[in-house]
């Protein structure tokens, strides 16, 4: 598998929580809350102070933490609501526990995200992005980088929704628009991350091969350059051959990553093209799972946003 080779797309739906989920013994604060279910503070609060589902546990004074049943609640609340069910009446299911009161969803329906194992803020991300709400999207997303780095979030958040998403579209032919707005989300915090100052070498040019739109990637490998110090020249979507040949012949990279997300955009000879420049690059990396077996020798496909990083920093 190639960088964002999992990017495949099917989907199987997520139930609703059954079991009271794993919370720390002291409670978890709104903010951690925000994050494992993908619901915006402010939506919290307001949850809290129209309908009663609080933190159990709140004492006067005291930071409020909720624990697993007001976890639960609130999953509860989140569902019926984002399936159609009236705040006020899907409070009182959350609060009474009478589920079989409202019709849901047939199995399969409904819009949620499967990630898999991905963990709690994977599914809290899937949910926002399925709502469309990109102020807890992007912060999760936020909270992600700066917390764990880009390598760590990508690979263990964002590729895991992403593909989820693209699961769900293959069996449905929807969210797009959930695609569309997570990927923006993605692509701001991604292009937040502090690059090296202006003047600094760019040894690496990251660009998607011609008619490729995909480009999500090779922002998250331009971030993760970005951490370690390492300028770029990131040509995004759509790099017809001769503009690459121009670009490669202006800078002089030491590197060049070429991004191909499927087989129709994946032309080797823009490879060969590459690898025959008098003044080729030391490293010329096929990335993506639009290439196939039979590349130029020479042309590294590396397996991994942390394998493609390596590479990048050895010869920068």
């Amino acid at each position: 598998m190639r960088i964002f080779d999992s990017l495949r797309l099917t989907y199987r739906r997520n139930f609703t929580l059954r079991y009271p989920p794993i919370v720390e013994s002291d409670g978890l604060s709104p903010g951690a809350v925000s994050r494992r279910l993908g619901i915006a503070v402010t939506t919290l609060r307001t949850w809290h102070q129209r309908y009663g589902l609080g933190p159990s546990g709140h004492a006067h004074g005291s930071h409020r933490r909720y624990n697993a049943e007001d976890l639960v609640r609130l999953e509860t609340m989140r569902r019926l609501t984002s399936e159609g069910v009236p705040a006020a009446e899907a409070a009182r299911i959350a609060r009474t526990g009478d589920v079989d009161s409202v019709r849901t969803a047939r199995a399969g329906g409904g819009h949620a995200i499967p990630v898999g194992r991905a963990g709690p803020q994977a599914r809290g991300l899937a949910r926002a992005a399925t709502r469309l709400d990109m102020p807890t999207v992007r912060s999760i997303v936020a909270a992600a980088v700066a917390e764990h780095g880009v390598v760590a979030a990508w690979t263990e958040l964002l590729v895991p929704v992403l593909v989820g998403i693209g699961k769900r579209h293959e069996a449905t032919q929807r969210l797009i628009d959930v695609e569309h707005l997570l990927s923006r989300c993605v692509a701001e915090v991604l292009g937040s991350v502090p690059r090296p100052a202006a003047g600094s070498a760019s040894t690496v040019l990251l660009a998607c091969a011609d008619e490729e739109q995909h480009s999500l990637p090779l922002e998250a490998l331009a971030a993760a350059l970005a951490e370690r110090g390492v300028g770029c020249h990131l040509l995004g979507a759509r790099v017809p051959l001769d503009a690459l040949l121009d670009a490669v012949r202006r800078t002089g990279p030491a590197m060049v990553v070429l991004w191909s997300q499927t087989s129709q955009t994946a032309d080797t000879a823009q490879l060969s093209a590459l690898l025959d420049l008098p003044h080729r690059p030391a490293l010329v990396v096929a990335a993506g799972p639009g290439w196939g077996e039979n590349l130029p020798p020479a042309a590294l496909t590396p397996t991994s946003l942390a394998e493609a990083l390596s590479l990048a920093v050895a010869v920068s």
